[in-house]
């Protein structure tokens, strides 16, 4: 009964909004936001020069700081894999923990929403600005990353909220209140403004690059393959609006769980289906393949492939999608601190696969597409990225770019689901947990998802994308407290999984 009334009422407020599909209106918005989204924009991508390069601060904010975890937690995103692999399968799974998803559900949600439009429109950005190059970057920032994803996750359950009714909160909004906070009372202070930072940059990361952005380039996507401008659907942009919302909205309605529900079966479907065409046009162009990893190599330590590698990929391709596998911005540790575990570091292990999977695995098949059926152009328009990737598959599969369609759209929508819980989450921590507070939400989400299909928010999006990236100013400077937490959690858990003292469920306790 509770379920039919949400959608009733979040029905109501859908077919509604049509009105705001009206010619103009975009570019009043535009005008209205401009200043203001650049100041902020120019803020928080304020850029400072190194060799030549102008590096853009909050990049290396990013870097320095997977660089110290990697080194701190000497290699966990390598000495874990296999263990982390393990857990995902649910080997240690035990049903009785709290929490609300399996951690392959939790998993799944996350990478839901990072593997996106990142991983095709920006990385075909990137190698173009950069060369192959960039390529080679581009998977060292994903190996990095995977050490923050541990850290950052092992938090964010450690510190979650449980409520009676089993469900949770977790994220960057309790580790960085809780945490600190427990650390020492000088913390106490600068841990609830660095929450509260948190909370606000991620609500206004979640309305336009969790949702917005992947509205309007999903719309754009599928306009193309239709027609372009002689498309029936050309001036359509708000019907579109109105289908994905009305989705979105019925797998919205039931939190976590019905999210996860969702992801766990979109995620691998969608995952398998591009990266077998990806590796179809590898292999097509098998003599190909010595000379594409020869050019990524070379180009790589190239001044062009320097510049295009790290400024490139982790600036101009992540920032178009918003920062792809999100390592280190926080987002990702709402989702896993859902996961139902008693052993915080567990999940820590299992988010490790999430910048493996989105940037070494999806995001490096890309780059070999493009590189190998040598359709990367240094001239291209960073809006045009989807166009770009559709046509170095167009090359060998005529018929691909329909095929790309399907992908764009599940990608776009799995992304807008998972980052509406993401935001949700921060809305309910800034204004308190009830189902007004809820509803609101989930209904300002949903309107965004019409604005984002209908119009041309160019200024909207800029100061989206420095939203998100903005999550990690307050992310990180919180996590650098708390790593020794997180260490003395990992050595404890290491020290029981060694000695052989945890506890296997299910059809492992029957290998064993």
């Amino acid at each position: 009964m509770l379920i039919k009334k949400w959608g009733i009422a979040l029905l109501g407020i859908l077919m509604s909004m049509p009105v705001l599909a009206q010619e103009g209106i975009d570019t009043k918005i535009n005008e209205a936001i401009k200043p203001f989204a650049d100041a902020v924009s120019g803020f928080i991508f304020s850029s400072f020069p190194l060799a030549g390069i102008q590096f853009p601060f909050v990049l290396v904010w990013l870097i320095a700081g997977a660089t110290i975890f990697t080194f701190y937690f000497r290699f966990i995103n390598l000495r874990a894999l296999k263990h982390g692999f393990h857990l995902v399968r649910g080997d240690y799974s035990d049903p009785t923990a709290a929490g609300e998803v399996t951690h392959f559900q939790a998993l799944a949600t996350a990478l839901s929403g990072t593997v996106g439009l990142g991983n095709i429109a920006g990385v075909a950005v990137a190698v173009s600005l950069g060369g192959p190059g960039a390529t080679f970057w581009m998977i060292l920032a994903g190996f990095l990353g995977m050490s923050s994803k541990f850290v950052e996750c092992t938090l964010g359950v450690k510190y979650r909220n449980e409520y009676t009714d089993g469900s949770v909160s977790g994220g960057p909004m309790y580790y960085l209140s809780k945490g600190l906070a427990e650390r020492s009372d000088k913390l106490k202070t600068l841990g609830k403004v660095l929450a509260v930072l948190f909370a606000v940059f991620c609500i206004g990361g979640s309305f336009g690059g969790g949702n917005m952005f992947q509205a309007n380039q999903s719309f754009k996507q599928v306009l193309a393959v239709t027609g372009g401008d002689a498309s029936w659907l050309a001036d359509k942009g708000w019907l579109f609006g109105i289908v994905v919302a009305t989705l979105v909205g019925l797998v919205i309605i039931g939190g976590i769980q019905g999210i996860a529900r969702v992801t766990s079966k979109i995620v691998p479907i969608m995952a398998v289906v591009y990266v077998s065409a990806g590796l179809v046009i590898i292999f097509s162009n098998f003599s190909e393949i010595p000379a594409a990893f020869a050019s990524i190599l070379n180009g790589a330590f190239s001044p062009e492939g320097m510049a295009g590698g790290v400024v490139g990929v982790l600036f101009q391709g992540f920032k178009r999608a918003a920062f792809s596998n999100e390592a280190g911005v926080g987002s990702a540790a709402i989702a896993h601190s859902a996961v139902r575990t008693n052993r915080p570091v567990t999940e820590g292990m299992v988010a490790l696969y999430e910048p493996f999977i989105d940037t070494v695995v999806v995001c490096t098949i890309t780059a070999l597409v493009i590189i190998i059926t040598g359709t990367w152009d240094p001239s291209v328009d960073p809006s045009q990225g989807v166009a770009l990737t559709s046509a170095a598959f167009e090359s060998t599969i005529s018929w691909f770019p329909w095929v790309l369609t399907v992908a764009v759209v599940l990608f776009a929508f799995s992304t807008m689901i998972s980052w509406s819980y993401y935001g949700l989450k921060a809305w309910t921590y800034l204004f308190g947990e009830s189902m007004i507070t809820d509803i609101v939400y989930k209904a300002l989400f949903l309107f965004f998802v019409i604005v984002g299909s209908s119009m041309q928010l160019g200024s909207v999006i800029d100061f989206s994308d420095a939203m998100i990236f903005a999550m990690a100013f307050p992310n990180m400077l919180g996590i650098y407290f708390l790593m020794p937490v997180v260490k003395r959690e990992l050595n404890e858990y290491w020290s029981d999984y060694k000695a052989g003292r945890l506890q296997k469920f299910g059809k492992a306790a029957n290998r064993s």
